[in-house]
Parts: C-alpha cells; sequence; structure tokens
C-alpha cells in the first residue's frame, strides 16, 4: 500500500486563516508537511499558524503565514518566493482562497461583485499555479489542487455568479492537468455545504432541515473536505489527475442543488 505522509515536502494553502482552508492546512501538517497559509487578515493569519503550530506539538517551524489579497499579482509572488526560501520548496499547492459577495438573480447582479469573484475565484487561482510553477514546480513537479463547488456542477438559483466561477476553475483543472502533466498534476474537490463562516447563509436559518435532504443526513465540515485533499496531494493518487472528486453527503444524487 502506498504511504499517505507528506514528510518532507511543502505545501501552500491560500485562504488558510479559517473554515475549510485551515482544516486543509491542519490536515497537511498532521501528514508531515511544511504548510505556508495566506489571508487577507494579519492578526486572524497570525493566530490561525499559532493554532497551526499548536496542533503539531508547538513546532511553529513548519507554519508560515503571509498576509495579502489572493487577487495582487506581487502578493502571489512573494508567497511563493517566501514559501520556497522558508522551506526549500513548494510541491502542494491549494487554491482555496474564494469570495462570495453575490447572491439572487443574475439578471440583478452588480457586475463589479462578479468581476470581483472571478479575479479572486479564477484568475488568482490560476496566478497562484503560474507562480507555483515558476518558484519550483517547474523543474521539480508538484501537485495542486482547486477548490470549486457543487455549485460549479449545477445550477444553485441563488449563488449563481460564484457557481459560474467554480465552474470555470473546474475547467481550468482539466485544461492545467492537460498541459501540466506528467510532472504536476492537478485536480479539484467540489464540496457541498460545509460548516463554516463562509457558507453559513446557507444554512443557518435551518441546518436540520437542510441536511435531512443529504443522503449522510449531515451537513460538511473541513475534515471531510481535508481528507479528500490530503489524499489526492498524496504518492496514492499519483495517476490521478484533472479529475474533481465530489465531497457532498450525497447531495446532487439526491437532486439537491447544493
Amino acid at each position: 500500500m502506498t504511504d499517505l505522509t507528506l514528510s518532507g515536502r511543502t505545501a501552500l494553502v491560500t485562504g488558510g486563516s479559517r473554515g475549510i482552508g485551515y482544516g486543509i492546512a491542519a490536515g497537511l501538517l498532521a501528514r508531515g508537511a511544511s504548510v505556508t497559509i495566506t489571508g487577507r487578515r494579519e492578526p486572524e493569519l497570525d493566530a490561525a499558524a499559532a493554532a497551526l503550530a499548536d496542533g503539531i506539538g508547538g513546532d511553529r517551524s513548519r507554519v508560515l503565514a503571509v498576509p495579502g489579497n489572493a487577487g495582487d499579482e506581487d502578493h502571489r509572488a512573494e508567497v511563493a518566493d517566501r514559501t520556497v526560501a522558508t522551506f526549500g520548496s513548494l510541491d502542494i499547492l491549494v487554491n482555496n482562497a474564494g469570495i462570495n459577495p453575490q447572491y439572487g438573480p443574475l439578471v440583478d447582479a452588480d457586475l463589479a461583485a462578479v468581476r470581483k469573484i472571478f479575479e479572486v475565484n479564477v484568475v488568482a487561482a490560476l496566478g497562484f499555479v503560474q507562480q507555483a510553477h515558476r518558484a519550483w514546480m517547474g523543474g521539480h513537479g508538484g501537485s495542486v489542487v482547486n477548490v470549486a463547488s457543487v455549485g460549479g456542477l449545477r445550477p444553485t438559483g441563488v449563488i449563481g455568479a460564484y457557481g459560474a466561477s467554480k465552474a470555470a476553475l473546474i475547467t481550468l483543472t482539466e485544461e492545467l492537468a492537460g498541459q501540466l502533466g506528467p510532472g504536476i498534476r492537478v485536480n479539484a474537490v467540489a464540496p457541498a455545504v460545509v460548516k463554516t463562516r463562509f457558507a453559513e447563509a446557507l444554512y443557518a436559518h435551518d441546518e436540520e432541515g437542510l441536511a435531512a435532504g443529504y443522503p449522510m443526513k449531515r451537513l460538511g465540515v473541513p475534515a471531510d473536505v481535508a481528507e479528500a485533499v490530503a489524499f489526492l496531494v498524496s504518492d496514492a493518487a499519483s495517476w490521478i489527475t484533472g479529475e474533481t472528486l465530489r465531497i457532498d453527503g450525497g447531495s446532487l444524487v439526491s437532486g439537491r442543488h447544493v
């Protein structure tokens, strides 16, 4: 059986200060990787880095926090360069940073908000891949996982611009997988509703009722996504690329949209 440990590897997790990103960072650290996390709010990011270090016995030498906006090209370059300078490699990239300032009918959508969604959720993800490729992966190989959404696989009716951006991210995943193999594998995960602050507007009004429609009868938690990401970046997934793995408690097979 293939070893799932990630000892000696370095991961960059964008949007890693809370929620799914934090869970992914914790999961990779637990498997032996060193991890860089990014986020817009420096105090929150520093607190997350301290908590992540506490989770591995207080070893802060394996955790780097670089604050900044994912949509900023200079920030993306800084993160990649500092990761390699600090840990000596950049083997794993997890594009988790995302925003969703637009709800409701698309015909009434603020187009500036829609542009911002695509800038962060799609363009910045590609930008991080470019920087990781330049700084390390282009010469050494690696693995990329993009955090998409079931909203990118089916229409939701309420978060249409977000879903469209995640559909674009899924297609981007497939394009990059075809272009960057065999040295770099590129996959995506597509969660349904996961219990985080980011998704709270989708479940806070009736969590029990929403969960009842899922075959697994519960909403997701960050660890559900983290376990799948850890598998996809490990050697156990060495023949998997261009794949989008649904992590949805069975929501889509039940006919639900989110």
